[in-house]
């Protein structure tokens, strides 16, 4: 057997075994995203806004949420929901998001090992950096929080930093675009991917359009299409209460931070700052060093520290989804410089284990996977309950229920979840679904149990189900 031949058969069977690797967590990903759903854990946000608004398109009806009263593009113009809208015309299901959310996790790994591979590494330590990618603790709690569209831009930002390197621009255009339709503020990290790419890789042409396309898409999603078709609801409600200290408007807060530094300085400065920074680079830690690379993660890094909102600064939410591909990029350049202090400890053991088993650790200590023995498991003492009610809601008709039935429901064109203490208007709804153990996010038991009454009295709903307190009424 020639040389040849004997190394084309190893690649293949190393992307072999790189594709059972992405399969396999595909499917993981899956199982578990939908199990978490089957036990009343995932909720309208994020999950209900997203399926609801796929489903309104998907059957040719303006995607107005009713969750928050405005265009699901006023959101983030975030318009790649208008093509996973034709898997809803196959059948519309919620589990579609969950497939799209999980094979989009793990095909991440596809250009990781691929960018491994072309920075010189051994196609052993590609597969090994493909697997630190998927125990990464991000990508797979992630995965378990609801849907967000901007999982699919995480394998395009790999996929466009891979098409780069290989000066393949039309590649690298097609991953742009796909970024940029995943969330408006993703338009940041492909102009300071740009930058990175001009400057330091001397990718100019891939650089050039980055950098441009990105400051351009920023301008258009943010000045145009928001306000446009979410006006001053979507920004008040959804995107400035998070920076409220710095101003309520784009020129504002540029001019807050540039006349009072201090407000941005104390929160750069700061503990919560530095178990952010701890979080995010606990998993690597090992593999990085300050690079160039990095400079694609600072807006989403400078956005999630100067945020009030400290969800953006874990490793639950997708917050920080678009700082990890430059962590990897940045592992993988130091790997491939022999005078990195890994390749010291590489000839007493075995670098690839080495790593593997501290990513392993920080998967072990920092995912979150035990909810499925804790938190996850609250909702059984009347799960079947639940799901008999919801069985019996058999039109499309206006839906009143909790935050965490309502994904389960929200594949019609008016629902919305109760909340403590804030008014409703009982005559625009057909059905009511209560559960009075479980309220839901933004309810409580008491609130639950005077809205069951209330129902009661009322001669506009009739109760049609009740069980374990669970209640379901049905208007007349």
């Amino acid at each position: 057997m020639s040389k040849n031949i004997h190394n084309y058969i190893l690649t293949n069977f190393k992307l072999n075994a790189v594709t059972v690797i992405i399969s396999t967590a595909a499917l993981i990903f899956f199982a578990c995203s939908s199990l978490r759903h089957a036990l009343f854990q995932s909720g309208a946000f994020d999950l209900g806004i997203f399926d609801q608004a796929i489903y309104l398109i998907s059957i040719g009806e303006v995607p107005i949420s009713s969750f928050t009263g405005f265009h699901i593009l006023g959101d983030h113009a975030a318009w790649i929901l208008y093509p996973l809208a034709l898997l809803y015309k196959i059948s519309a299901n919620v589990h579609w998001l969950f497939a799209v959310q999980a094979l989009s996790l793990a095909l991440g790994a596809l250009p990781t090992w691929h960018l491994a591979r072309v920075a010189g590494l051994s196609e052993s330590t590609a597969t090994t950096v493909a697997v630190i990618y998927l125990l990464y603790p991000l990508v797979f709690n992630l995965n378990l929080f609801d849907f967000h569209p901007e999982v699919i831009a995480l394998p395009c930002l790999l996929g466009a930093i891979l098409a780069a390197q290989l000066n393949k621009i039309g590649w690298f255009c097609v991953a742009i675009a796909l970024i940029l339709s995943c969330k408006a503020v993703l338009a940041l990290t492909v102009a300071a991917m740009g930058i990175w790419l001009f400057f330091f890789e001397k990718k100019r042409a891939c650089g050039i359009i980055a950098l441009f396309t990105g400051v351009a898409w920023f301008l258009i999603a943010t000045q145009i299409i928001i306000p446009f078709f979410g006006g001053e609801v979507a920004a008040i409600s959804r995107h400035f209460p998070r920076y409220s200290y710095l101003g309520n408007s784009f020129p504002e807060m540029a001019k807050n931070i540039l006349l009072h530094p201090w407000l941005v300085s104390r929160k750069i400065f700061s503990f919560a700052t530095l178990e952010y920074l701890l979080l995010l680079t606990a998993p690597l830690i090992l593999l990085l060093s300050p690079r160039a690379a990095l400079i694609g993660a600072i807006p989403t890094l400078v956005l999630n520290i100067l945020s009030e909102n400290s969800t953006q600064r874990n490793l639950v939410q997708q917050y920080s989804l678009p700082i990890l591909p430059f962590l990897l990029v940045t592992a993988i350049a130091n790997l491939s410089q022999s005078s990195h202090f890994l390749f010291l400890v590489s000839k007493k053991i075995n670098l690839n284990y080495f790593i593997f088993f501290w990513s392993l650790i920080a998967f072990l200590i920092l995912g979150k996977y035990g909810y499925f023995a804790s938190n996850y498991l609250k909702s059984l003492d009347n799960w079947q309950a639940t799901r008999e009610a919801i069985a019996q809601i058999t039109t499309k008709g206006g839906v009143l229920t909790t935050h965490e039935i309502a994904p389960h429901l929200s594949t019609r064109s008016l629902i919305k979840f109760t909340i403590a203490n804030s008014p409703i208007n009982l005559a625009e709804f057909k059905y009511i679904l209560l559960n009075l153990r479980h309220p839901g996010w933004l309810s409580t038991q008491e609130f639950a149990a005077d809205l069951v009454k209330q129902l009661k009295n009322t001669s506009l709903f009739e109760l049609a189900y009740q069980r374990d307190d669970v209640y379901l009424f049905i208007r007349k």
